[in-house]
């Protein structure tokens, strides 16, 4: 049986990833399509950029967040003047960080889904009179569906158990940035706190085993679905 400060951590974590995803998404199918369908200068270097996160320490991640969204920071002091909105060492700030940390993710599932749709079929309905957003609307984005809830499902996952970014830029305070993995190790610091480790641990688990096979269900999907097509 949970306790109530449990069932506060795992609200909060959901609301976190929730709230990560609903703001990453649309800057990650950009980048996405972006990356799959088009040639530019800097090309390689923008793919580096977005999957930098995966490679470097994320408390360097949380450290870049905090000189930029920090209250002092170029974006930060910007939102914070503008719309009253901080987010350093708040939930929303926890969300910044998991959804930078997930980005990587749900631009590879996306820019996969993106490359695999058939080109000759948006090149069919460009010759048939249909417009570049038509041709997008109708044939890239229905097709890479299945890729953009793939990648959001793993950016979910990511984001549920992000530590080293969270606690830099959020820190770990109960009640407004303390996600499931802060809470496990405050606990793992805290006497007596194994049982409470077991549970939390246990639904972390869960949780993202539960996104890994809803992920790779919906890769399979894909992967029929353009077999069909094609």
């Amino acid at each position: 049986m949970l306790s109530p400060a449990e069932w506060e951590v795992i609200g909060l974590s959901l609301r976190v990833s929730l709230v990560a995803m609903a703001a990453a998404l649309p800057l990650a199918y950009a980048l996405a399509w972006l990356l799959a369908r088009r040639r530019f200068p800097g090309k390689v270097l923008l793919d580096a950029l977005v999957h930098l996160p995966l490679v470097i320490p994320p408390v360097v991640t949380g450290w870049l967040l905090l000189l930029v969204f920090g209250r002092n920071g170029p974006l930060g002091g910007l939102l914070d003047r503008a719309l009253g909105l901080s987010l350093a060492f708040h939930w929303t700030g926890a969300a910044l960080a998991a959804g930078v940390m997930a980005l990587p993710l749900m631009v590879r599932a996306m820019r996969l889904s993106i490359e695999a749709v058939d080109r000759r079929l948006v090149a069919a309905a460009r010759t048939l009179g249909a417009s570049r957003w038509r041709a997008f609307r109708t044939i890239t984005l229905p097709l890479s569906l299945p890729g953009i809830l793939a990648g959001l499902v793993l950016g979910f996952a990511r984001s549920v158990g992000e530590f080293g970014a969270t606690i830099t830029f959020a820190a770990n305070i109960p009640g407004e940035t303390r996600t499931l993995p802060l809470a496990i190790y405050t606990l793992l610091q805290t006497p007596g706190g194994e049982a409470a480790v077991a549970r939390l641990a246990l639904i972390a688990v869960l949780l993202s085993l539960a996104a890994l096979m809803a992920s790779e269900w919906l890769v399979r999907r894909a992967s029929g679905k353009q077999a069909h097509v094609v």
